[in-house]
């Protein structure tokens, strides 16, 4: 009976350590899974999500400036997930910012050149507008710093409204206009100006309609502003020293370079004095005359 009574005691104590190392398993994850959760909602936003029966049309925009531990790395990775949920990058510039740069002497014939800098990237990506909040969550594992996120959604369900009715008008007015030529424009001058009406109210009509479509394409994929920055770096080169001794020209070669130099002006003067050996030659001729009339009235 007492062996009974032991095993049982046992098997409850074991039952109860398994129950206890479940529980913080699942706190484990419980508690990990929330901190993903606040990452994400950094930059994640539900913010005009409708429902699909709904007529109202959002165009949605995000702003987001972050710094990341790489920001090549972190733009593969987010050109990545842009591909993957059917969108595309409009445009990114990834270049290294110079702060400054100094040079310290290492040797006779060396320095030591330190380049301060920071490593950006300005990109313009566009996602399907369903798939916003997932693509914003995405981003947030790459962030490090968040400096500030800007969501947007302006509600164009009116304007797309009034560029339908503005379309349904013209084309209306169009018709009129055309059966007015066929009927009883028969004069020049009314032909032409029934014309010009036309042309007008069919530009009206392609603006209308360029503008729509303009919408709808701001409507069915959202744009994302992204400013990403990583920690700044130094680098160190060792560079020549211009000014170092071993490096100036030696005193044979620069005797040489002065008796080139000088011969090379005594040959520009012999060259000018040629150029205008006409003057020289007048000049003598007046200076002789002038010495001649002299003599003449001083016997």
């Amino acid at each position: 009976m007492k062996k009974v009574i032991y095993l049982l005691l046992l098997s409850a104590s074991f039952f109860s350590c398994k129950q206890n190392k479940g529980r913080e398993a699942y706190s484990e994850e419980a508690a990990a899974e929330t901190v993903s959760s606040q990452d994400a909602s950094m930059v994640s936003s539900s913010a005009a999500v409708v429902d699909k029966n709904s007529t109202r049309k959002f165009i949605r925009t995000a702003d987001l400036r972050f710094k990341v531990k790489n920001v090549a790395k972190s733009t593969y990775a987010i050109e990545n997930t842009v591909a993957k949920f059917g969108g595309f990058v409009s445009s990114t510039e990834l270049r290294s910012n110079i702060i400054n740069t100094s040079t310290a002497k290492k040797s006779n014939d060396s320095l030591v050149e330190t380049t301060r800098f920071v490593v950006e990237n300005n990109m313009i990506i566009r996602v399907p507008n369903t798939l916003l909040d997932t693509t914003l969550k995405t981003i947030a594992r790459q962030i490090d710093y968040l400096d500030y996120r800007i969501i947007k959604a302006d509600d164009v369900s009116l304007k797309l409204l009034s560029n339908d009715l503005s379309q349904k008008r013209n084309q209306d007015n169009q018709k009129r206009v055309e059966d007015a030529i066929a009927n009883r424009g028969k004069k020049l001058g009314e032909t032409l100006d029934a014309e010009d009406r036309l042309h007008e109210s069919q530009t009206q009509s392609d603006e209308a309609k360029l503008s729509n479509l303009s919408l709808k394409d701001q409507v069915n994929f959202s744009t994302l502003s992204l400013s990403l920055y990583q920690r700044e770096e130094f680098k160190k080169e060792v560079i020549a020293n211009p000014d170092s001794e071993e490096y100036r020209t030696s005193i044979g070669v620069r005797i040489m370079d002065g008796l080139k130099t000088g011969w090379h002006i005594l040959e520009e003067i012999i060259i000018f004095f040629v150029n205008i050996w006409t003057i020289i030659v007048l000049g003598i001729i007046i200076w002789i005359l002038i010495r001649r009339r002299k003599k003449k009235t001083n016997p």
